[in-house]
């Protein structure tokens, strides 16, 4: 069973990679929270992959950080949740959010995430609220930042900018959360510009 995975990164969208190793181009299904943390096509990486055995298919997922592996191997071990839909819900939320939802027992915030049902994310809040409790430990509890109004409207336009051009929401919203950390205190057109160059 591959636990881990080093090579080139030959190929990357934000729903699969191809890593290169050793002349072998490995398959691997990562949540969006990876795929933002990603190198460049063609150079070095390193992911913590889970192996997925099924009768017709090998499925390999992959994950930038230790954290994302853990939360997602609870996830699927809550009935009817399988490793597609734990890395949708890993995609739809931060894993420092999530573990705080899930150590919360916030269903209405699980339920929230595209594709998760009222009755999945009651069971999600009813079987993981101790494990999650218990992962979350010494962590510092997840907080959104809190931005000035201004700042937020910029936060704002830059997203539904993104949105306009094509991009899905989620990944607009994420690119914008990721290109404010580099931008910071610069304008709408500069947080655009970061947040395209992330998404592309």
């Amino acid at each position: 069973m591959i636990a881990h995975l080093k090579g080139n990164l030959q190929r990357k969208t934000p729903h699969a990679v191809v890593i290169d190793n050793a002349g072998i181009g490995y398959e691997v299904i990562v949540p969006l929270s990876t795929f933002y943390a990603l190198p460049e096509e063609d150079e070095r990486v390193s992911l913590h992959i889970y192996t997925h055995v099924r009768e017709d298919a090998l499925l390999l997922f992959g994950f930038h950080r230790p954290l994302e592996k853990e939360i997602f191997m609870m996830l699927i071990s809550v009935s009817g949740i399988g490793p597609k839909l734990a890395i949708n819900i890993l995609s739809g939320i931060g894993p420092e959010e999530l573990l705080e939802a899930m150590a919360g027992g916030d269903a209405a915030r699980m339920q929230s995430i595209p594709g998760v049902g009222k009755k999945t994310a009651e069971r999600i809040a009813l079987e993981l609220r101790d494990k999650a409790l218990q992962m979350r430990g010494d962590r510092e509890p997840y907080l959104t930042p809190a931005l000035p109004d201004e700042d937020r409207r910029t936060h704002e336009d830059a997203v539904s900018a993104l949105i306009n051009l094509g991009y899905p929401a989620k990944s607009a919203r994420a690119a914008v959360d990721r290109a404010r950390r580099v931008v910071q205190e610069a304008g709408l057109e500069a947080l655009i510009k970061e947040a395209l160059r992330i998404l592309i």
